[in-house]
């Protein structure tokens, strides 16, 4: 018992330190330069009850994960890197069958050389030998994205305690990876192996989490200032931020900055 408490305390701090870093100007939903763009309402049939929540988790950010976040950037740049890289490449489990599912045959194989590589040459992840090769970094894929791209729509806006905001389709997408879509999982958790334990996977969550809260600390909290309603910016950003990856825009979303740690600090 005490294991399992154990395990999903890490998978929700996880969660958490990834979502709540979403935050906008303000609470529209909009995308430049694209032709293809249409005002989309997603509805937030829950809306009282989600501010609620929102607000829960945005005590819980200040308290706990924000002072994690700034522990994290006092680590040397190579160790910060490393494990950025060896994380990212973990992602391409998942990547790879998504970009399949969506037609994308040349960035699967280029995701699945990348796998390859660096899970080897690279020292599992930890070196980005890959790029080197002329292989570079493409953008993640999930089966949420997968869903939206086979026209499926959002349904309701929510927020869950904890694990922050989804939709109906990026939730049903989520369950994928837990029934067989995502390899790490099924290594680490669904199948026993001697050579990884169950925490593992909810360890590497975990530790991606407070990568990316940390290296959008500057930002978040710059718009948080500036937000005239929070949960609005938080509610617009992320709608904005699905769609742009559905629709694979070359653009990057307010404070969703994923770079390498050697861009950030050179910044």
């Amino acid at each position: 018992m005490k294991k399992f408490l154990k395990i999903f305390l890490i998978l929700i701090l996880s969660q958490v330190l990834i979502i709540n870093v979403f935050a906008g100007s303000d609470g529209t939903l909009e995308l430049k330069n694209n032709s293809k763009d249409k005002d989309t309402e997603v509805k937030d049939c829950f809306e009282t009850v989600n501010r609620g929540i929102f607000a829960f988790n945005q005590g819980l950010d200040k308290i706990f994960f924000k002072p994690i976040a700034k522990g994290y950037r006092y680590l040397p740049k190579p160790i910060r890197s490393g494990t950025s890289n060896a994380l990212s490449n973990l992602t391409n489990v998942v990547t790879v069958p998504n970009n399949i599912l969506q037609g994308q045959i040349k960035e699967a194989g280029i995701n699945a050389l990348r796998f390859s590589i660096n899970s080897t040459l690279g020292i599992a992840g930890i070196f980005d030998v890959a790029s080197y090769y002329g292989l570079n970094k493409l953008d993640k894929e999930d089966y949420g994205q997968t869903l939206g791209t086979w026209g499926v729509k959002e349904g309701c806006y929510f927020v869950l305690p904890v694990l922050g905001p989804t939709t109906v389709r990026d939730s049903l997408g989520s369950l994928v990876n837990f029934s067989g879509g995502d390899a790490w999982y099924n290594v680490t958790v669904t199948n026993n192996t001697k050579y990884f334990e169950n925490s593992d996977y909810y360890y590497s969550r975990l530790t991606a989490g407070v990568d990316f809260r940390a290296k959008n600390l500057e930002a978040f909290e710059s718009l948080e200032k500036n937000s005239l309603d929070l949960y609005a910016s938080v509610r617009s950003l992320y709608l904005q931020d699905r769609k742009r990856k559905i629709l694979n825009l070359d653009e990057t979303t307010e404070t969703l900055n994923d770079d390498d740690w050697e861009e950030i600090d050179t910044q």
